[in-house]
């Protein structure tokens, strides 16, 4: 059923506490400005260095949108009538540049339908071409790209199912296995008129299953029948000359991985029985190794329907998991598995086995290494090199080991043990390359790999590539950014040109790409490759920088300021400011000072940014260091208030002691967990004038079993819980504030239940509060009607509470 368009305000205030309806508004013309900005195009670029394609689209959505038909299922959210994400974000066009000669302009690409909405983009093994899905009224079709050409055309109408992961998938350089609806599917219930057959029973034996508060599940019969409708489909075969076949029968396609060789692909299924507390991801699912010609080869892995974990963020099931193919060998399949029964609270020497599994796939698995902590991935390169890494969130660390695959688990040697907080011993990403099988391993050099890193520091940032010895570790700086007025961040290193792709930008120059040749100087070593244009221009004169300051306990902070065009930063006047942030737990205080902010970053605003005040005369001190920090046996939570309007008063006092603010004229806002902190800290300090929540949690009751880093359930610590709720304290509300939700949020914890009943909390304790319920919106929005709605809203609100109040 679609809605008017038309919002339902809840207003509360001193002397009316009604409902009023009130038609969509726009903020003012210096706002809208921004908002109204294009976006620029997303970047593409084939292994080769050859191609770079570009895509647009567009920065919102329409109300009307989303308020199409759609159902949520199992933690998805589906459009019925074209199977396909309801909330997906399409590009509405292609453009090719031959970076051959990256002086050319790029080439619109022919051939796409008229008003694309292209999704699923997906590169051949060759990068000859790209696969995409294209999205009409009724159904999604599969369209192809000849790069070098510039030309699309539709190689098969569908209708594909792309309700769940992997609907494009290259079989081999000419054939594409995706996706279809299922011919033998069902209607789908229609919600109306369903007569159930009983009542829904949900049932348990004693087991703990401490899950967290998921949202979109499934609650009746009719949804199991319509999810399994929905996720029903047959797997096509389709070549680029347009001929298609049936490869796989009908089933519940959840995975679609073809071996780096081309002749094996690794399907997976998911089956009943379905699962009202979680997600459709832990439903029973069952892989199974095919040849490239359909044949059955061995079932790998066997999932069990996934309800019970043991406590903690480390937990994790029993069995075979994390089942892939890997990246440098033919058809090899690697997996992990845990040897300490998935429990955290388990005391083992090592948590978790990796292990691999040759064809046939039917023989005893070869154990490849240990972890000390839980498995999370491993980084491919030749036979004899490869590195694993590991993590464990209560103690924020994360170590890699080094190890020979041909050799196993003897050879295996802890490579880095660091904390996963340490922003400035950050040594960065490994640089990958394209392998002799088309896929990506680590790029090694005799012995040697590259990384290139972000490069904070106390000093700033200076972004970095290095060469380190897997023997010896010793690691060689090869290039260091020297920008003071400007970030050049390293995208990529191809070691053979001695070519860094990087993208540059100032806070008024917008990002655009370039290749540095590192063996040439100066001005000659930068080939530009893309030259978008600022399309925030009005904010071009506004001052930027990055404040850093100490909270009492002497915990380094830092935030971003940004002060209107024209201030004079000596005239002593007084602005208005608004503080934006977002709590953030460490286990190490020393972490928690570190800064990864740089006042060089473009400045972008988008929907969710408070920039936009600026422009209206305010001083703006955004993301605002918040750390929540216990180190040792404390857990961060264990004095979160005070931490939180330590932070606070910290920053406050930072930019007043400038001489830059009126103090008495400070709001502050967040999204979300800041959400969370906004209504704490308008409940536990008289430091502001008004507060902005959106899409928050309030009640932690109703998140029992852990919420944001909080592994401990609400039995565990009912003190914590009670004390962080600013529901449980509603009545110490003395300060106006508003509250904004999507009425159709998603997220976990953050139903729009949380700021509906707070709000009610605050409507009968008598406090200054507005709730705002956006139709249609998730826990991010997407209408463009919402969004400037909100920003309207927020406007008014400061202007009203921050701006109208009386003064120093």
């Amino acid at each position: 059923m679609r809605l008017p368009l038309l919002l339902t305000l809840a207003i509360s205030a001193s002397v009316a506490l009604a409902q009023n309806a009130l038609s969509y508004q726009q903020p003012p013309a210096s706002i809208m400005q921004l908002v109204d900005a294009p976006l620029a195009p997303t970047v593409l670029l084939d292994d080769r260095g050859e191609y770079m394609v570009l895509r647009t689209r567009d920065a919102y959505a329409t109300i009307a949108e989303l308020a199409r038909d759609e159902l949520r299922l199992a933690g998805l959210r589906i459009d019925p009538r074209t199977d396909i994400g309801s909330r997906e974000r399409y590009y509405t066009g292609v453009q090719v540049k031959s970076l051959k000669a990256p002086s050319t302009e790029p080439v619109t690409v022919s051939g796409l339908p008229a008003k694309p909405q292209l999704s699923n983009f997906a590169w051949s093994p060759d990068e000859k071409h790209i696969a995409m899905t294209h999205t009409t009224d009724d159904a999604v079709e599969l369209w192809v790209l000849d790069v070098a050409k510039a030309e699309a055309r539709r190689l098969h109408p569908g209708p594909l199912n792309a309700n769940l992961p992997d609907v494009v998938n290259w079989l081999d350089d000419a054939t594409l296995l995706v996706k279809a609806v299922s011919s033998k599917r069902e209607p789908l219930t229609e919600r109306g008129t369903f007569v159930p057959a009983g009542p829904t029973v949900s049932a348990n034996d004693g087991a703990k299953a401490q899950n967290r508060t998921y949202q979109d599940l499934l609650q009746t019969p009719a949804d199991e029948h319509d999810f399994e409708q929905l996720a029903r489909s047959e797997i096509v075969k389709v070549s680029l000359d347009g001929k298609a076949s049936v490869w796989l029968p009908d089933a519940m396609y959840t995975g679609i991985e073809v071996s780096p060789d081309h002749s094996r692909v690794l399907v997976t299924t998911m089956a009943r029985p379905f699962s009202y507390i979680v997600p459709y991801y832990r439903f029973p699912q069952t892989s199974v190794v095919y040849t490239a010609d359909a044949k059955s080869v061995a079932t790998v892995m066997e999932v069990p329907l996934t309800e019970v974990l043991p406590k903690g963020f480390m937990a994790t099931r029993t069995g075979r998991r994390s089942m892939g193919w890997r990246a440098d060998m033919p058809a090899t399949l690697v997996f992990a598995e845990a040897m300490d029964q998935g429990d955290p609270d388990v005391e083992v020497d090592f948590r978790d086995g990796v292990y691999e599994l040759i064809a046939p796939y039917n023989g005893a698995p070869k154990l490849l290494l240990k972890t000390k902590q839980r498995y999370a991935y491993t980084t491919w390169g030749d036979a004899h090199t490869a590195i694993a890494h590991d993590s464990w969130y209560d103690t924020r660390n994360e170590k890699s080991y080094v190890f020979d695959p041909s050799v196993g688990e003897k050879s295996a040697r802890v490579f880095e043990d660091r904390s996963s907080e340490d922003s400035y011993g950050d040594p960065g990403r490994m640089v990958m390359e394209r392998g002799p099988f088309g896929k990506t391993v680590l790029a090694i050099d005799k012995g040697h790999v590259y990384r290139i890193g972000d490069g904070f520091g106390e000093s700033g940032q200076f972004p970095f590539l290095t060469k380190v010895n897997l023997a010896s570790g010793k690691t060689d700086t090869i290039y260091k950014s020297r920008y003071r007025d400007r970030v050049e961040a390293l995208q990529d290193f191809d070691p053979e040109r001695r070519r860094l792709l990087v993208r540059t930008s100032s806070p008024v120059d917008f990002p655009n790409y370039a290749y540095r040749d590192l063996d040439k100087k100066g001005d000659a070593a930068l080939t530009s490759l893309t030259d978008f244009p600022n399309p925030f221009a009005s904010i071009a004169g506004i001052h930027k920088e990055v404040i850093n300051y100490k909270r009492a306990d002497g915990v380094d902070l830092s935030g971003t300021l940004y002060l209107p065009p024209g201030y004079d930063t000596t005239s002593g006047e007084k602005l208005p400011m608004i503080l934006w942030a977002y709590p953030r737990e460490y286990k190490d205080a020393g972490s928690a000072g570190q800064t990864t902010s740089n006042p060089n970053d473009f400045t972008y605003p988008n929907y969710g940014s408070p920039v936009y005040w600026v422009t209206r005369g305010y001083a703006v001190l955004d993301d605002a260091a918040f750390p929540i920090v216990g180190e040792g046996d404390e857990e961060p939570n264990d004095d979160f208030m005070e931490q939180l309007v330590a932070n606070a008063k910290a920053a406050i006092d930072a930019v007043d002691a400038r001489g830059f603010i009126d103090r008495k004229k400070v709001a502050v806002g967040g999204h979300s967990y800041g959400a969370f902190m906004v209504a704490n800290l308008l409940t536990h300090s008289d430091l502001f004038a008004a507060g902005i929540a959106r899409s928050g949690a309030y009640n932690r009751t109703l998140t029992p079993f852990g919420f944001q880093s909080e592994q401990r359930s609400y039995w565990d610590a009912p003190e914590v819980y009670n004390a962080m709720s600013p529901f449980q304290n509603a009545d110490k509300m003395k300060t106006p504030l508003l509250l904004i939700h999507g009425a159709a949020d998603n997220n976990s914890g953050t139903y729009p239940m949380q700021s509906e009943r707070y709000f009610n909390a605050l409507k009968g304790l008598g406090a200054t509060v507005r709730l705002v319920m956006l139709p249609h919106e998730s826990h991010g929005y997407r209408a463009k009607e919402s969004i400037l709605h909100m920003l309207w809203e927020q406007d008014q609100w400061m202007e009203k509470w921050v701006k109208g109040v009386e003064g120093t």
